[in-house]
């Protein structure tokens, strides 16, 4: 199943060994072989590069990897399940406009009731480019919040995030709901079921590190808690949100196989 990574830090750095080890789980040490993409900030803006091919085999990853200089960043390989086409338009990240801001996105799970037509969680005021229940996810995401946003991002508990942390909540309760998501500024981090963090401070460098699977062996590395929002400014965490998903009756199971995968 995707894997997420997220980088914030408190200053621009090359992320390259962190980088590096990602993109073999993206069809070497784990089975995302189906695309890779990284959204990062560049001079105040997002850049996005991706390519709905396998990262560890990528020339333009391996490149980008060892140029890329940044104070946040979100990565994903990707696998597609269920199987959708292998398409930019269905590779993470997602980058949208919203509340006066550009957005990036990226989940690892499944929640195949978005894309239902009698289903929930459809965006009302945009429409997806791609068919992944990711970006459906997304787009609902911020057409729900855009009526209640508020330009105080440094508050780790405002109006806003309590109703992103409430829709994430009823979205998990219908599959495997686990996601990165920044305005910028701020970085946004869902763990349903399957995500790390790891703080560190290297060279002056406040560094959060986040991601499906740890990348290494460190010990530091520390499981989300079921249902938990982190929101992170400058490598910090400035807020902490539980969510109880539960799940619900109509939906199909997800086979315990593939939240190990």
């Amino acid at each position: 199943m995707c894997e997420l990574l997220g980088i914030s830090s408190n200053y621009p750095a090359k992320w390259c060994d962190r980088l590096t080890l990602f993109g073999k789980r993206g069809g070497e040490t784990a089975d995302n072989p189906d695309g890779w993409g990284l959204a990062y900030r560049e001079q105040n803006a997002w850049q996005l590069q991706k390519a709905p091919e396998a990262a560890f085999r990528s020339e333009a990853f391996a490149a980008l990897s060892k140029t890329v200089l940044t104070d946040i960043l979100i990565a994903h390989v990707r696998k597609a399940n269920p199987p959708s086409p292998f398409t930019l338009e269905n590779t993470h990240p997602f980058i949208r406009e919203c509340c006066g801001r550009s957005w990036a996105f990226a989940h690892n799970g499944k929640v195949p009731e978005v894309v239902q037509p009698l289903g929930c969680c459809h965006p009302h005021a945009s429409n997806p480019q791609g068919d992944t229940d990711s970006e459906h996810a997304f787009y609902f995401l911020l057409d729900e919040i855009a009526s209640v946003f508020s330009e105080t991002t440094t508050k780790g508990h405002s109006h806003w995030l309590q109703k992103l942390a409430q829709l994430s909540e009823d979205i998990a309760s219908y599959g495997q709901f686990n996601f990165l998501m920044s305005d910028g500024e701020i970085l946004i981090a869902y763990g349903h079921d399957r995500l790390h963090h790891q703080q560190l401070q290297q060279n002056g460098i406040k560094i959060t590190l986040l991601a499906s699977e740890p990348l290494d062996d460190d010990a530091s590395w520390q499981a989300f808690q079921t249902g938990e929002l982190r929101v992170y400014h400058e490598g910090s965490l400035i807020g902490q949100l539980q969510t109880t998903p539960t799940w619900f009756e109509g939906a199909d199971m997800i086979d315990q196989s593939e939240r190990s995968t």
